[in-house]
């Protein structure tokens, strides 16, 4: 069944309606003349005649929107809290921007209602471009730390290097599943044992072993890649000097690492895009103060709770995570480089 949608009449059409009704004695019509003629009904001409006063002005629609402002609208002082953080952070997003307002000036209003204000207000965000997204199957996200780590690397823009002698450097990142809390790292060179050294500082970092690593099937992570080299990876012999789980993903399946590689999209869009390095040093130095910023920005995925709050939440609950102190050593990485 078709359904014919209401199209408002035309300007010219409801001046010249009302021109003809007016004149109809002396042009001779009656009003079933006029309503057939211009295909109007009589409500609406006679809704038009009540404003008509001779001018086509007179006709033109009114505005909607209302002279008093809603009871629930925004307070003057929160928007100029607003207005305040969007001209000290010209580039700021809606979730960090959602989270310093929460944080320092207890805005209890939803997301959405931020969102809908900064568009009305012309500040708006603009949406990601969305792609054909592949049906994913369930997902069983762990509920307690420590369960499950994604790890990946991510190649640093050259555009962001101001050095000119070409050369290349590699963001070492692994989020944990359950608070997506994550530990972000720079080299120069992206094998085995950078890959090694990055889980030692993430297992510092994090205070704790992850049971499972999940990783795609990378010339850093694995030997076994084409099922050639069948040599223990210096990765996986670290993995079992912890009781760690390696598990690798399907080839060709970087969605399965999808936290991950979220994450990695957000670098590009808060980090990359905004800064330039000199060296390695300072892009790790930038990347600490980046990293505490990251792990401190509120996520729909978190109940818009930040991965510091979500971590604080989950260690009320019993998990069965062993602490590094007395199992890791200084000695642990060169044995295993030794090898």
């Amino acid at each position: 069944m078709n359904i014919i949608r209401y199209i408002p009449h035309e300007l010219k059409t409801r001046f010249y309606a009302c021109l003809t009704y007016s004149n109809r004695k002396v042009n001779h019509y009656t009003l079933k003349d006029v309503l057939r003629l211009y295909h109007i009904s009589k409500a609406s001409l006679m809704r038009w005649m009540k404003r008509f006063d001779g001018t086509i002005e007179s006709l033109m629609d009114k505005p909607k929107r209302p002279k008093t402002p809603h009871p629930n609208a925004h307070t003057a002082e929160e928007i100029k809290h607003i207005f305040d953080l969007l001209k000290r952070n010209p580039n700021i997003g809606l979730c960090e921007l959602y989270g310093k307002l929460k944080r320092n000036y207890a805005y209890s209003r939803h997301p959405a209602s931020l969102f809908r204000f900064l568009r009305k207000n012309g500040v708006f965000i603009e949406p990601e471009h969305k792609k054909t997204k592949h049906v994913n199957k369930p997902y069983d996200t762990p509920k307690n730390i420590g369960e499950k780590m994604q790890l990946d690397v991510k190649y640093v823009p050259e555009s962001c290097y101001a050095g000119k002698d070409g050369q290349k450097f590699y963001q070492y990142t692994i989020i944990d599943e359950a608070s997506r809390e994550r530990f972000i790292y720079a080299y120069k060179s992206q094998d085995s044992f950078s890959t090694v050294d990055f889980t030692i500082r993430a297992i510092i970092y994090f205070g704790y072993i992850p049971k499972v690593i999940q990783t795609d099937n990378g010339f850093e992570f694995t030997n076994n890649r084409e099922k050639k080299d069948l040599t223990l990876h210096l990765f996986d012999q670290l993995c079992d000097e912890l009781n760690i789980y390696h598990h690798k993903i399907k080839p060709r399946t970087p969605r399965h690492n999808g936290k991950v590689e979220r994450s990695h999209r957000n670098d590009q869009k808060r980090f990359y895009s905004k800064m330039s390095f000199f060296d390695l040093d300072d892009l790790n130095k930038q990347m600490r103060a980046y990293l505490r910023r990251s792990n401190d920005i509120p996520s729909i995925s978190l109940s818009w709770l930040s991965p510091n709050e979500k971590r604080a939440s989950l260690t009320d609950f019993k998990h069965n995570i062993k602490s590094i102190l007395p199992v890791f050593n200084k000695q642990l990485f060169n044995t295993l480089v030794n090898h």
